[in-house]
């Protein structure tokens, strides 16, 4: 955390798939539980570092137009590793059983995609709030005159973005070693608990509203309902994650055109339904031996993938960090992967105990706590959509931000000449209800 604010977001982002590359080699290559364990707390803690950074750069780097369709696909692309590790495991399965290589070479595609960010990381820019804050003002405009505005120097935009960049560093400093275990900054007034309180939730949210156990188990449970051929069990995880893949693509536009609170509560009432439906067709096949009803169940737990992943893929790590200050940042997303971590947690080792135990009762579970979800949406969301990251503090002071948030925000430019003949850009703020 302290070093995407010490050394920028893009090195700890590096660093990070370096790590991660040491760690799949001392897997993959492991003799003995000792040292594969080793290794994959290595993989893991790199990941985190590196996960915790590239959020923050992708949503900085992003114009606020079309922030959710950039930064959003970021998080889709981890159906691609997950594509390419599930049919890995089905076609090592299905053609190199009784090999080392079918559990090792699952273990080697680890690199792909850590190795490809290695190789691409340098001509990635640097984020231009961090360029800011490190007093790089020159880099910072550069980036915006290219990236933002199209390469035009006198586009409002930049001057606009620039102000509000400057203003909010102004008020608030970046991480440093001195501040990096004080969570004050994090709870030090109204608006910035509001603030935590909002990355804390949807960052449960989306990893413990009944996604993470279908994703993790579902072999486990269309065992349940009747399918129990191994391959078919693999190619079924396989499809999932592929169905997953394009509704999170297709989403991540619609966050710009619905916005962020529409299209949560969507989803969350669209799970509600599948999870119900899945229940009850689990429950006739268990009690009846029904076919029908077995297919009922698998089909609406796909049909739940695709609803959770229109919404949530995109913005599990976006939202969290969209609601944060520039100095809340580094730190929300430290508490965004240190509450999906507990989420993970709770899945990881509850969720096979439930299915085992209860059965279908556990789709039950989330469909009361995903009704939770949704009333703590609808009531305290804020709507993201169409404003700068800096610009949200106005809604985050409000009295009622959930309420303030829905306000539509436009810019009018308006270009005069002053009395030397020069042109002057003037940017106004106009709100409609």
């Amino acid at each position: 955390v302290w070093i995407a604010d010490w050394r920028g977001r893009k090195w700890p982002i590096f660093a990070g798939c370096v790590g991660v590359l040491v760690g799949t080699i001392i897997t993959a290559t492991a003799k003995d539980l000792a040292t594969f364990v080793g290794g994959r707390f290595l993989l893991s803690f790199f990941c985190t570092l590196a996960t915790t950074a590239a959020p923050m750069l992708v949503i900085e780097l992003a114009p606020p137009q079309y922030r959710a369709t950039v930064s959003g696909l970021y998080n889709t692309l981890w159906y691609m590793g997950s594509i390419i590790a599930t049919f890995a495991v089905y076609g090592s399965n299905l053609h190199l059983s009784g090999s080392n290589l079918n559990w090792r070479l699952p273990l080697w595609l680890q690199m792909l995609c850590p190795g490809l960010v290695c190789l691409f990381i340098y001509f990635v820019p640097e984020s231009p709030r961090w360029l800011v804050a490190a007093d790089r003002h020159e880099e910072a405009r550069t980036f915006f005159v290219k990236h933002h505005a199209n390469g035009d120097p006198d586009h409002p935009i930049v001057e606009l973005e620039m102000r509000e960049v400057i203003h909010s560093l102004r008020e608030c400093q970046l991480l440093s070693w001195r501040n990096f275990f004080d969570i004050r900054e994090l709870l030090n007034s109204r608006s910035r608990r509001y603030r935590t309180a909002l990355n804390f939730s949807f960052s449960w949210f989306g990893q413990f509203s009944g996604n993470n156990v279908i994703s993790y188990y579902l072999p486990l449970l269309v065992d349940q309902v009747g399918i129990r051929s191994t391959n078919m069990q693999l190619l079924l995880n396989a499809l999932y994650a592929v169905e997953g893949w394009i509704f999170a693509m297709i989403g991540a536009r619609f966050h710009d055109i619905l916005g962020r609170r529409t299209m949560f509560l969507i989803s969350t009432g669209g799970m509600i339904i599948c999870l119900a439906i899945a229940a009850g067709g689990a429950a006739g096949y268990v009690n009846k031996s029904s076919i029908p009803d077995s297919d009922l169940s698998i089909a609406f737990i796909f049909v739940f993938g695709g609803v959770f992943a229109f919404a949530y893929t995109s913005m599990q790590p976006i939202y969290p960090a969209e609601v944060m200050t520039n100095d809340m940042r580094a730190k929300g997303m430290f508490l965004m992967q240190w509450t999906s971590g507990a989420a993970g947690f709770v899945n990881t080792f509850v969720a096979p105990i439930a299915l085992k135990n209860i059965g279908f009762w556990f789709y039950v579970f989330f469909v009361f706590w995903d009704c939770i979800e949704f009333a703590i949406i609808y009531f305290f969301f804020v709507e993201t959509k169409g404003r700068t990251l800096e610009e949200l503090e106005e809604v985050f002071q409000s009295n009622h931000p959930a309420k303030v948030s829905k306000i539509v925000v436009k810019m009018k430019t308006t270009r005069l000449v002053d009395e030397k003949g020069h042109e002057v850009v003037a940017v106004d703020r106009l709100s409609e209800a």
